[in-house]
């Protein structure tokens, strides 16, 4: 029995022209664009700079600032006024203003001092922008020595293709389950489905299995271009990963199931479904370190499922952990796999 049920979930996705498309073309865009679109990196800083002292030194300070990727000179105002005119019009981003003594002060061994002005509209922009101009300012931060680990280069992209592995993942096998049954519903087909002899267990699991097939596809397409494009391999064995999405795909779909059995209409599980989706994603660590989050929220974020399977993705993508290692986050995706199969097996209500 169980065949047949999978055989027609496969039949009515092939039937869907437009959905095996959407499969394949939807992680391509999100792997392709959002990398480059979503980033927190900040550079090309407009900043104008008003020189008052027009010595050797304060050349030398204007020519490191034009050399820095993250600056871009675009004005040298004659006074703080005509400077802050151009923060206002948005023209820059900094405003640097070098006081005359700036190479005297410097000469008699004397701290020298510099105005900056930062448009703190965006304050992570602003901030980001401060901390760069003031390692250009001290001369004494060439003299550490750093070593960057599992990002050598700081791009950001290495940490975002992980996560939206797990986005993808999150938005692909949540939302089609759910859609799925309701649609039935809604079609009245799910009717000859509740006299029909099959049980509740049986029925839910020939949902799932077509959907963590397709949640692998998924990934390893994601993989696959994380390659290409990035040059992004993981650090650990794939089989870990494998292993890690096996439980999760479950735990989205299962989550879709809940919803969809609740759900009367598509739009009733379309809107639960994004509720759900969004509150996962915006809490998982995706863009923001969950550390950077209120303590009530970081309290919260122990009930999102997609935080445990995005700290999976990250250390075994970048650091190359074990299973060992990642031990505890295996054990409480399977207990919400548990949960949710279990919740989605009770609360189909089948008529016999």
């Amino acid at each position: 029995m169980l065949q047949y049920l999978i055989e027609k979930e496969f039949k009515q996705l092939r039937r869907n022209s437009f959905l095996p498309r959407l499969i394949l073309i939807f992680p391509c865009v999100i792997m392709l664009i959002m990398p480059w679109a979503a980033t927190l990196e900040i550079e090309d800083l407009r900043i104008a700079i008003i020189d008052h002292d027009h010595s050797p030194s304060s050349i030398r300070l204007t020519h490191r600032i034009e050399a820095s990727p993250y600056f871009k000179l675009v004005a040298f105002p004659e006074t703080y006024q005509k400077g802050l005119e151009h923060i206002e019009r948005n023209q820059a981003d900094m405003l640097l203003e070098i006081p005359k003594g700036f190479e005297k002060e410097q000469v008699n061994g004397r701290p020298a001092s510099a105005l900056v002005a930062i448009n703190t509209v965006n304050g992570s922009k602003g901030g980001l922008g401060s901390t760069y101009l003031q390692q250009i300012l001290n001369p004494q931060n060439t003299s550490i020595s750093v070593r960057y680990r599992f990002n050598q280069h700081l791009d950001y992209k290495v940490f975002m293709v992980p996560a939206l592995m797990t986005m993808l993942l999150v938005m692909i096998c949540g939302f089609l389950p759910a859609l799925n049954v309701v649609s039935e519903k809604e079609a009245g087909t799910i009717e000859q489905i509740n006299v029909s002899p099959v049980s509740r267990f049986t029925f839910t699991l020939a949902k799932l299995l077509p959907y963590w097939f397709i949640g692998f596809i998924v990934l390893n397409l994601c993989m696959i271009l994380s390659w290409l494009v990035y040059d992004l391999i993981p650090e650990g064995s794939i089989l870990t990963i494998y292993l890690a999405t096996l439980i999760f795909v479950l735990v989205m779909s299962g989550l879709g199931l809940v919803i969809s059995n609740y759900s009367a209409t598509l739009q009733q599980a379309m809107f639960v479904m994004w509720f759900c989706m969004l509150t996962f994603i915006l809490m998982s660590g995706l863009f923001t370190p969950i550390s950077s989050m209120p303590e009530w929220a970081q309290y919260l974020t122990y009930i999102n499922p997609l935080r445990y399977f995005m700290e999976i993705m990250r250390m075994v993508y970048l650091k190359g952990s074990s299973i060992t290692d990642i031990a505890s986050q295996l054990s409480i995706l399977s207990c919400f796999a548990v949960i949710l199969y279990g919740w989605a097996i009770y609360s189909y209500r089948k008529q016999q």
